[in-house]
């Protein structure tokens, strides 16, 4: 569903000396400017009259975005969220107050933005982003992600890269990618098929934490085991095939009502509604000043990029305030193997032994692809699907059959996921 406010404020003047040191930049070329820049009105025109960005995300990131890219000088600005305001954000997503709770994020910062900044308009899409097709991503100039999900940001950097076409320049859309994990937080500049792009970084991440299966069935010790249980057994259990929700609030309520419970049962204490929606969507505590130094760092690159007042990030800058304040700043390497901006097939070698349930499990497990629920087939068969469950169950056979059976060596196995949009080629070779 979008949503549209509008700008009471679009027509007013701008306030005496509001861009007296932006204008600083802008009207002088430095040691450090592009080659390209052009000091003085045409760049100032097109960073407040031609530049339109979307922001991704209207949390605690996107809000600190928002309000950097409007006092910077942004004024056409779009915003997609599909999360609606929870209490808890209340501390640190600033835009919000608490009569906003329950409203979409996109639609309430949009709003507050152009209440507290005047000519600015932003647009919100209370949505997915997987909802807009590839007409409205290439109205942009550039791309700013502030999401806490990795799945939405593959899906968003394979977007862009499909995006590209050689023969039109303007079809190159760049990716300012944020993110923070507690005092720790990275902001990149990734240029769709020319710089290293998020699925060449995928083995960077870190691996989500697992409970063995023992110990959340029968002996649990943690709240996170209790609320694991309720997630992994209990739900397939009581609703069988119906997939579980993470933003749905009732499910999440489902899920904390049954751990609260398994928890009492262990006399384990601080299974929580916060605790429950953090382990189902691997959630980790955010931290207001690690977003606005993460916000600040985005916002910087947006601003150069579209002004080439100053060279661009190239291309990654790490923040660790764990112990201190410490930054880096790297080039991450593009991978000639990269399913997405590299452009051909992933080897994989396989035991003749390995079964196609076994291949599954290492596309799932695999640093450098991390697919949930892959689905297999060659140009001539369909080895596995997931869905739809008519498919799933008449290829389920093939779980327990040897890949060696169904791929020759040398063949290719192409594999889709419905959290990503494009497949992946596996050539598969076959130890002896």
């Amino acid at each position: 569903m979008a949503s549209q406010s509008s700008n009471n404020h679009s027509a007013s003047a701008d306030w005496p000396g509001r861009y007296h040191h932006i204008d600083h930049i802008l009207d002088t070329p430095g040691p450090r400017t592009d080659p390209e820049f052009a000091a003085g009105d045409q760049v100032k025109n097109f960073l407040r009259k031609e530049s339109k960005i979307l922001v991704i995300g209207a949390g605690g990131l996107g809000c600190e975005i928002l309000a950097n890219l409007a006092l910077t000088g942004f004024k056409d600005i779009h915003v997609i969220d599909m999360d609606t305001i929870d209490i808890s954000n209340l501390n640190r997503q600033f835009l919000f107050r608490p009569k906003d709770v329950g409203q979409p994020k996109a639609t309430v910062a949009a709003e507050f933005i152009m209440r507290r900044v005047p000519g600015v308009k932003v647009t919100p899409y209370f949505g997915k982003i997987q909802d807009k097709d590839d007409d409205y991503y290439m109205q942009f100039n550039l791309v700013i992600c502030g999401l806490d999900s990795v799945e939405a940001r593959r899906w968003m950097n394979a977007t862009l890269v499909n995006l590209v076409d050689p023969d039109v320049p303007d079809s190159l859309k760049p990716m300012i990618d944020g993110g923070t994990e507690g005092f720790k937080g990275q902001a990149r500049v990734i240029l769709p098929t020319i710089t290293s792009c998020y699925e060449c970084s995928l083995d960077m991440l870190n691996k989500p934490t697992a409970f063995p299966i023992c110990t959340i069935a029968n002996t649990p010790r943690l709240p996170e085991h209790c609320v694991e249980w309720a997630s992994v057994l209990e739900w397939p259990r009581v609703h069988g095939d119906r997939k579980m929700d993470t933003d749905d609030p009732e499910h999440i309520g489902w899920l904390y009502k049954v751990a609260a419970a398994r928890a009492a049962d262990f006399k384990i204490e601080g299974v929580t509604w916060s605790l429950t929606q953090g382990v189902v969507k691997n959630i980790i505590p955010a931290i207001a000043s690690t977003n606005a130094i993460i916000a600040a760092a985005c916002c910087n690159e947006a601003f150069k990029i579209s002004t080439s007042s100053a060279a661009f990030l190239n291309n990654y800058f790490m923040l660790i305030g764990t112990d201190g304040v410490y930054s880096y700043t790297f080039e991450h390497e593009k991978r000639d193997d990269c399913p997405v901006c590299g452009g051909q097939a992933v080897d994989i070698t396989l035991n003749p032994e390995t079964t196609v349930e076994q291949l599954i499990e290492t596309l799932t497990e695999r640093q450098d692809l991390q697919i949930k629920k892959p689905s297999l087939s060659t140009p001539t068969k369909q080895i596995y699907l997931q869905a739809p469950p008519q498919l799933e169950k008449s290829t389920r056979p093939n779980l327990e059959k040897k890949v060696s059976e169904l791929v020759p060596a040398g063949g290719e196995v192409t594999v889709t996921s419905s959290t990503l949009p494009m497949s992946l080629s596996l050539r598969i070779s076959y130890s002896t």
